[in-house]
């Protein structure tokens, strides 16, 4: 029964010409380092969340030592998050045909009876269960969070977080295991110019062959070249039309000073214009001394400062540097005590819905020059989708933790 090949479990029911140990090896290449760059930038941006600094900056709780690389996340260069997220995002949808085509050119071996023959042959196959699974799920999860604002049972972060950490070690197990042979596979060919190898990868009857496998490599990356050119757009001003796949992508979103991306709108967050009218609005800042409380209009009369910055999202789009104007974070500490070197902040969002309502940022985002807790952006007031009457602005942060329509400042103790 085995050996009918009606049966995906018989070698005879596989016949594709393509599939074969060179054309595996040169995808498992590119994977190993797009992949290898994808976990590295992931955590990167998980860094970037400051999830070490307090409770409400921290989406995966019980990450336990693995949370073991965590840093002190810079302000420079200021466009840092910008760059790593949208590297993040875009290489991410690049490698979806490059991850299809591996896993179809080793699936053969999915099927293979008896599934283990050893223990160690028991492992391997566990391996490269976690290894498949594992991939097909960080990377659906992942596509679904830029594209639909995540519809996926449970929280995306704590389950794209760990979900991370079980493929990427089955895939450092996989490719330690792999590579050696993969390398000496590709040389093999290249050098000594000698057929194919025999490999339970190659079809035992294989059919003719509709083209070869090098155009089926050209293909593949054909698919991948049109995931990035419709993606990349969503990054760059006059390029984001093309990002049609990027949820913020085509046009800017309406014209003027404020006609650049946003996130959540007024509307969404549960904003009521009557209380962040200008005569309703107050901005309460605590710390070392005591309370302070401020109207828009006061803020106004403290010295202004200027910086062009971008806002980056999790979601991999990003703006221009906007030109932002407000009074600098260190100087609304030194209002509440702290003349010197500023504490960290814990910021409050008027915010009814959405997450990181509250969001704290370190002592050197406080102190650095260019953070500010903006009340205009390219030469006017905040609009309402913008964060009015006062939104938070520094220095390579995500843009979740540019709180916006800012209503308690808490310097200190985080």
């Amino acid at each position: 029964m085995r050996d009918d090949p009606r049966l995906p479990t018989s070698p005879r029911f596989w016949r594709s010409p393509l599939r074969g140990p060179w054309f595996t090896s040169v995808l498992g290449l590119v994977l190993l380092v797009g992949i290898t760059v994808l976990f590295v930038t992931g955590l990167v941006s998980y860094a970037a969340y400051n999830p070490d600094l307090s409770p409400v900056n921290d989406k995966t709780p019980d990450k336990g030592i693995l949370g073991f690389y965590l840093f002190a996340w810079p302000t420079d260069p200021h466009w840092l998050y910008r760059l790593t997220q949208g590297v993040h995002v875009t290489l991410g949808i690049t490698l979806i045909p490059v991850l299809l085509a591996k896993l179809w050119s080793v699936l053969p071996r999915l099927f293979t009876l008896p599934p283990a023959r050893s223990v160690t042959h028991a492992l391997e196959r566990i391996s490269l269960l976690l290894l498949v699974g594992g991939g097909l799920f960080e990377f659906v999860t992942g596509v679904l969070n830029v594209q639909l604002d995540y519809l996926f049972p449970g929280s995306f972060y704590p389950l794209h977080f760990y979900g991370a950490w079980v493929f990427f070690t089955a895939f450092v197990a996989h490719a330690l295991l792999k590579t050696p042979t993969a390398l000496r596979t590709l040389r093999r060919r290249r050098e000594e110019r000698l057929p194919e190898e025999r490999s339970d990868l190659v079809a035992a009857r294989p059919a003719e062959p509709t083209f070869s496998r090098r155009g089926a490599l050209g293909f593949v990356g054909g698919g991948s070249l049109l995931l990035f050119l419709t993606t990349v757009g969503q990054s760059f001003d006059g390029l984001r039309r093309t990002a049609l796949l990027a949820p913020h992508g085509g046009a800017d979103p309406g014209a003027g000073p404020s006609g650049f991306q946003i996130n959540k709108t007024a509307a969404y967050a549960g904003i009521d214009a009557a209380e962040t009218a200008e005569d309703a609005w107050r901005l309460v800042v605590t710390g070392r001394t005591g309370t302070v409380r401020l109207g828009r209009a006061q803020l106004a009369r403290l010295p202004l400062h200027s910086s062009a910055l971008p806002i980056a999202c999790v979601e991999g789009w990003s703006t221009s540097d906007q030109w932002w104007r407000g009074v600098r974070l260190r100087d609304l500490a030194a209002l509440v005590g702290y003349d010197g070197e500023p504490p960290g902040v814990l910021v409050e969002s008027l915010q009814r819905h959405g997450a990181f309502r509250h969001a704290a940022l370190r002592a050197n985002q406080v102190a650095d020059p260019r953070a500010l807790l903006a009340l205009y952006v390219n030469g006017e007031d905040l609009s309402p989708d913008h964060g009015f009457p006062a939104r938070v602005i520094v220095p390579a942060a995500p843009g979740v933790l540019n709180t916006k329509w800012v209503a308690r400042l808490t310097f200190g103790e985080l």
